[in-house]
């Protein structure tokens, strides 16, 4: 089923001519039926996990789809230029609260709406990149489960020494108009000395530029790669996997869902129990409470996960250490 048509399915819900009732009419069915909008930018292997999580997790809490709530989905997925339009058809509709679960998606939806709640999963950096005026008490209309926590770099290539001990490259593959790449790859630089490490930019936006830079890159020995999540990579991630394995080069990718597409390593948040716990705030709302007033949360749970067949492919022979830190090995 194609993306807009998943988008489009509350239509089918709602009997299509719900949008079009007098308002009396609709605050009436609104006394027995709730309305929760889910919006995604970005690649659907990556958000579509977390929706079904949210959902779940919804209904464990006693909101059952047809009975006391109605889902209302704007899914564009990869096609960034939709997503206003898609946003602002959801601002229109008015749900009673809004979940998301990328930078992107809260970007776009917060662009289209600042009085309906919204609730977040994953997002990195909400103060920063002005989503909330503090964490404790993110004031407004938005407030969620933070993503990546900074200070994980140390760790991060700590893990890529250990699964390939003569590294002493590390280039950053990101896209330029990921904002909070820079503010990463300064965490690398300062922990980077005490590995032995020194730290490269990647910028990529197409394949050309994967290609280019990564044959590039691979042309001196000893290297490795950190990956950044972002559209663009997860839209060219089997092309970065694949270029990787060519030119044997261990990469740490950061989001989980690299790895079982064929990266080697994952070390980072859980990024589906973010959205699990935003089921949470979105009930709490439902029920009365105002969303500036639910304090932003920081991840808790951080997860190292990597890939056995394709180490195997790369000619990584892990070592126990290695296999007995990981969370998760995936054969």
């Amino acid at each position: 089923m194609s993306d807009r048509a998943i988008g489009r399915r509350e239509f089918t819900l709602l009997g299509g001519a719900a949008a079009l009732l007098p308002l009396t009419a609709r605050a009436q069915q609104r006394g027995r039926m709730r309305h929760v909008g889910i919006f995604a930018v970005g690649n659907p292997q990556g958000v579509l996990p977390r929706f079904e999580a949210f959902r779940k997790a919804l209904a464990e809490l006693g909101w059952a789809e047809g009975r006391n709530v109605i889902f209302i989905e704007r899914l564009s997925h990869n096609d960034s230029a939709r997503a206003p339009l898609l946003a602002a058809e959801m601002a229109q509709l008015a749900p009673d609260v809004i979940f998301v679960a990328t930078s992107p998606a809260l970007q776009t939806m917060r662009r289209a709406t600042s009085t309906i709640p919204i609730v977040f999963a994953t997002v990195t950096d909400p103060v920063g990149q002005g989503f909330v005026t503090h964490l404790a008490r993110p004031g407004g209309n938005i407030t969620g489960f933070a993503g990546q926590d900074f200070g994980l770099a140390a760790k991060q290539l700590e893990l890529l020494r250990k699964i390939e001990p003569s590294i002493v490259r590390v280039a950053q593959v990101f896209d330029p108009l990921q904002t909070l790449s820079a503010r990463l790859f300064a965490e690398f630089e300062a922990a980077a000395p005490s590995f032995g490490i020194q730290m490269s930019n990647m910028a990529i936006r197409t394949a050309d530029d994967i290609e280019r830079a990564l044959n590039t890159f691979a042309a001196e020995p000893r290297g490795g790669l950190y990956v950044v999540a972002s559209a663009a990579t997860a839209q060219y991630q089997r092309l970065i996997i694949t270029l990787a394995a060519r030119h044997r080069l261990p990469a740490m990718y950061q989001l989980p869902y690299f790895v079982v597409n064929g990266g080697l390593a994952c070390y980072g948040i859980d990024e589906i129990e973010p959205s699990r716990q935003a089921a949470s705030y979105v009930d709490r709302i439902l029920k009365g409470a105002k969303a500036g007033d639910l304090p932003v949360q920081l991840p808790t749970k951080f997860k190292f996960v990597v890939n056995m067949q394709t180490a195997k492919a790369l000619g990584f022979s892990l070592s126990p250490e290695v296999l007995a830190l990981a969370d998760e090995v995936i054969e």
